[in-house]
């Protein structure tokens, strides 16, 4: 079952769809990453922030995946988990990057881990997140410095 999550949630990133990443998602889902430090939480939530991230990265493909088992934050159970390796640019950045996928007992992602590098890209990434978030009202504007 998770296996077959995997497929679609690829196949939704890599067309750009974001109305078929819904289904995959638990209601409370939690999106872990390296531009914020407190998780992203909650369906609505996270679907906001992918509609950032796909309009945000140029050139986004996935280039490996690994399976197994590992401890999710939330609960410290051993549960199903995929990694996914991707590559992307980002405002002329080059990112190495995992999305690792943890799955609740009904198959969907109920967690999510974004890792990316160099620190650079992280940085161009942060910023570009922050500013779509802001622009679609997820988050407060930040004042000019």
């Amino acid at each position: 079952m998770t296996a077959e999550t995997t497929e679609r949630f690829k196949a939704a990133v890599e067309k750009g769809d974001t109305s078929a990443l819904e289904a995959l998602f638990t209601e409370d889902v939690r999106l872990f990453s390296p531009v914020k430090f407190t998780p992203f939480e909650g369906r609505p939530m996270v679907l906001g922030l992918f509609d950032v991230l796909l309009r945000t990265f140029e050139d986004f493909r996935y280039v490996g995946r690994f399976e197994g088992e590992a401890s999710t934050s939330a609960e410290g159970a051993q549960e199903p988990s995929e990694v996914l390796l991707f590559r992307a640019t980002v405002n002329g950045k080059a990112i190495h990057g995992i999305d690792l996928l943890q799955f609740g007992e009904d198959g969907r992602i109920k967690e999510f881990t974004v890792m990316v590098r160099p620190m650079s890209a992280v940085q161009a990434l942060g910023e570009a997140v922050l500013r779509g978030l802001a622009a679609d009202g997820l988050v407060p504007r930040q004042a000019p410095h």
